[in-house]
């Protein structure tokens, strides 16, 4: 018997839900990631960028669609808050950090 026959097949539907998932994901990770990007404060960008990276980075391994779904969910969620909070953020003008300013030597 060979390899390729004991190895368990997917139907169509697995493959097409687990694609379509991962799609859904990347498109989710970048929305997330360019919405950060926004936020007029140096600190708040960098830590939302920072916990977007790692909550995808902890989540890699996930299989359960249950919990991919709950995971997208949550992650949906968070990008509403993001984009409110970059609004609020452009409401209020800050002064700029000693990173953001440009050394002029």
């Amino acid at each position: 018997m060979a390899i390729y026959q004991m190895q368990p097949k997917k139907n169509d539907t697995e493959i097409n839900m687990a694609s379509c998932s991962r799609t859904q994901v990347i498109s989710l990770y970048r929305m997330l990631m360019k919405e950060c990007k926004k936020f007029p404060s140096y600190n708040y960008r960098t830590y939302a960028l920072r916990r977007v990276k790692d909550g995808f980075r902890e989540n890699i391994q996930v299989d359960n669609p249950k919990t991919l779904d709950m995971l997208i969910n949550q992650a949906r969620e968070n990008l509403a808050v993001i984009k409110r909070q970059v609004s609020i953020g452009h409401l209020y003008s800050a002064q700029k950090t000693v990173v953001e300013r440009e050394h002029h030597l």
